[in-house]
């Protein structure tokens, strides 16, 4: 299995370490490397990197910053100096994290963590136009952040020019619009509901036919949404109903 990867550190003597151990690996490629954020962000966007290695305390702007830029996440490994960042990012649903001086051992535990979640992913050769539902994005609201898989989110719901998003018993606002986000979702599972909701219909528990030739979905984690009337007649073709 090839991996390819990219390094965003901004310690010269870091990132040699890091190449260092990922010359043990022949299966990893690195694409590049980058030694702050706005680099590694165009670095991702231009080589579409399977797994990041990632700093995360760096000047002006952290990691957590590169992350929230991203529309698409790569598995990402934190790499840090300080125990308390490495502790926050795995709480984060970061792959892992390597506490620096990173040891062979930690290397090739992460390592491994990377290999399962790729043979466990939909790949394709090339990175599609749309996430898949493997995919993963970043959430950061107020001081909370996550890593989410797109598989994993119920619904989405408008709030003002910004979007609540749904995963678990969370409920984060997500800085883009809802137009934004739908153009990037697969098709397959997520369906516009009405203009303000968007749901993932692997989530819907039962659907209830509703007023006015509307349905009411009945979704797994308890929520209720109604379809429109307009989306109804959509929703009952696509689902066979």
């Amino acid at each position: 299995m090839k991996i390819s990867a990219v390094i965003v550190e901004d310690s010269r003597l870091a990132r040699n370490e890091l190449k260092e151990l990922i010359k043990k690996y022949p299966e990893v490629e690195i694409l590049g490397e980058a030694e702050n954020v706005d680099q590694g962000f165009e670095l991702i966007q231009s080589q579409k990197p399977q797994l990041l290695f990632l700093d995360i305390n760096m000047p002006e702007k952290d990691g957590f910053e590169l992350l929230e830029m991203l529309d698409e996440v790569p598995i990402t490994v934190f790499t840090t100096a300080f125990d308390e960042y490495a502790i926050k990012s795995f709480e984060y649903n970061a792959l892992d994290y390597l506490l620096k001086p990173v040891s062979e051992k930690r290397f090739a535990q992460a390592l491994e963590k990377v290999k399962k979640q790729l043979l466990s992913a939909s790949e394709a050769s090339q990175a599609p136009q749309r996430l898949t539902e493997h995919s993963q994005i970043f959430i950061k609201d107020g001081e909370s952040c996550w890593l989410v898989k797109i598989g994993d989110i119920s619904h989405f719901e408008i709030v003002g020019n910004y979007t609540r998003v749904f995963f678990e018993d969370k409920k984060p606002m997500l800085y883009k619009s809802l137009n934004q986000i739908e153009e990037k979702l697969p098709q397959h599972c997520f369906f516009r509901a009405n203009r303000q909701q968007m749901v993932n219909t692997n989530f819907i528990a039962s659907v209830v036919p509703w007023f006015n030739g509307k349905l009411k979905l009945q979704m797994g984690n308890g929520e209720e949404i109604e379809v429109s009337r307009r989306q109804s007649y959509i929703f009952k073709d696509r689902m066979s109903l």
